[in-house]
């Protein structure tokens, strides 16, 4: 459990919080660059860390983050003209560009300096991986996000994004729990056609977790006892401040799957509302085809109608998230479909930010303990001037692995090259 006053410290992400001035620190997601492929196209609303923002795509290609409402009487600037390497004020015509400079205002006579004076607030962005970051912090930014999954090929990776409807901090924990799988997302009949987890997942066995403190945050393993003395060891990393990575190579019949990589980064739009980018890639050179590209996105739950505009879930907390209580009798443990669908279902019935005072953790609790006390304790000792874990560009070949190990040795021995290969080249 947390204090009333923790708890406040790792949730609120507003201007001013301690928690905020971390996160700024960091290149946030912003959009998925195909969502903003058009020049001089709509500009976009964005909701980051409390502050509301409007992303575009101007004439030269670049992509522009601005604060939404014009410094002149405070119209938004979603209504806005995207024209000629700036974002035009539709009510009187105030033009910014990206760096937030206004450079035309013709409500104002010939040669007066008054737009010279007027500044836009505006964040620098960059594109990799088939998003849009953006730099909120002050000074120069870090080195960009080169996760494994961002230097992908197109055709080897999915990314999307879904509105989650609570904090960030609890979407995060639902993504480094790992014990929840063997409840919530299983098929109860493992012939159903509905999205969910049967054979090995669902054998219900006490599950280890161990975690193991980096220099990004942590690596942690679940770690399920199999016949004939072996571990089914499933390691995960959680890396500062909001990314989630988990491994998905193996059946529950203990069989390899394609060489998949996932995650999440759980972006705070603000206190109460989380913006989920959801990655998923394939390593090696074959290229996810368009069948498996669908169903993966379909088996959690953000096939075709699924998701609105806004990004929000056909199957939200105002329609209970649709579930289904004979599908809950007789197929699925939930009711409810899209695996990613059950895990913002507990997470947002747990109110928009949970009361962690009220907790009881137990041992299977582990990685969520170790985060917090990460969270914490950066938030409590650091100083100003010291560099926040995982901002150095280090650990960026870090990966989700899973294997059956038959050993009795310790899985960071046995495993730590697959997991965690500093001295792979990047590519």
């Amino acid at each position: 459990m947390l204090s009333t006053e923790d708890n406040d410290l790792v949730t609120r992400v507003g201007p001013g919080t301690p928690l905020g001035a971390l996160m700024r620190r960091y290149w946030i997601p912003v959009v998925v660059a195909s969502e903003i492929a058009e020049r001089d196209g709509p500009p976009i609303r964005v909701r980051l860390l409390g502050e509301r923002l409007v992303a575009f795509r101007n004439s030269e290609g670049r992509v522009g983050l601005l604060g939404e409402f014009c410094p002149h009487r405070r119209v938004s600037l979603f209504l806005g003209r995207n024209e000629e390497c700036g974002l035009r004020c539709v009510y009187h015509g105030w033009k910014f560009d990206l760096a937030g400079r206004c450079v035309d205002m013709p409500t104002e006579p010939p040669g007066s300096e008054f737009k010279n004076r007027i500044r836009q607030v505006a964040y620098p962005t960059a594109e990799l991986g088939g998003v849009v970051w953006a730099y909120m912090g002050e000074g120069d930014p870090p080195p960009p996000p080169r996760f494994e999954w961002t230097r992908l090929r197109d055709d080897q990776r999915v990314v999307t994004r879904t509105w989650q409807e609570c904090n960030w901090l609890q979407a995060l924990e639902g993504g480094i729990d790992s014990m929840h799988a063997s409840a919530l997302h299983t098929k109860l009949t493992p012939g159903s056609p509905r999205a969910g987890l049967s054979g090995l997942w669902t054998v219900p066995v006490p599950l280890r977790d161990e975690v193991e403190v980096t220099d990004y945050g942590h690596a942690y393993a679940s770690i399920r006892p199999m016949d004939g003395g072996r571990r089914w060891v499933k390691v995960y990393h959680y890396v500062m401040p909001f990314y989630t990575l988990f491994p998905f190579e193996l059946g529950g019949d203990g069989t390899t799957l394609q060489p998949i990589i996932n995650g999440h980064i759980f972006v705070p739009m603000d206190d109460e509302n989380t913006m989920v980018f959801n990655w998923i890639g394939r390593y090696g050179n074959d290229a996810l085809g368009e069948t498996e590209r669908a169903a993966l996105e379909w088996s959690r739950g953000r096939g075709p109608g699924e998701i609105d505009p806004d990004h929000r879930k056909l199957r939200n907390r105002d329609r209970h998230w649709l579930i289904d209580r004979t599908v809950q009798k007789t197929e699925t443990y939930s009711g409810i479909d899209g695996i990613n669908n059950q895990d913002h279902a507990v997470q947002e019935s747990m109110g928009a930010i949970v009361d962690r005072s009220l907790e009881h953790l137990g041992t299977t609790d582990a990685a969520v303990i170790a985060t917090r006390r990460i969270l914490l304790t950066h938030l409590k000792t650091a100083r100003r001037d010291d560099a926040p874990p995982g901002v150095a560009p280090t650990y960026y070949n870090i990966r989700a692995i899973e294997r059956i190990v038959s050993d009795g040795g310790r899985w960071q021995d046995t495993l730590r090259a697959l997991y965690d290969p500093r001295d792979t080249p990047q590519r």
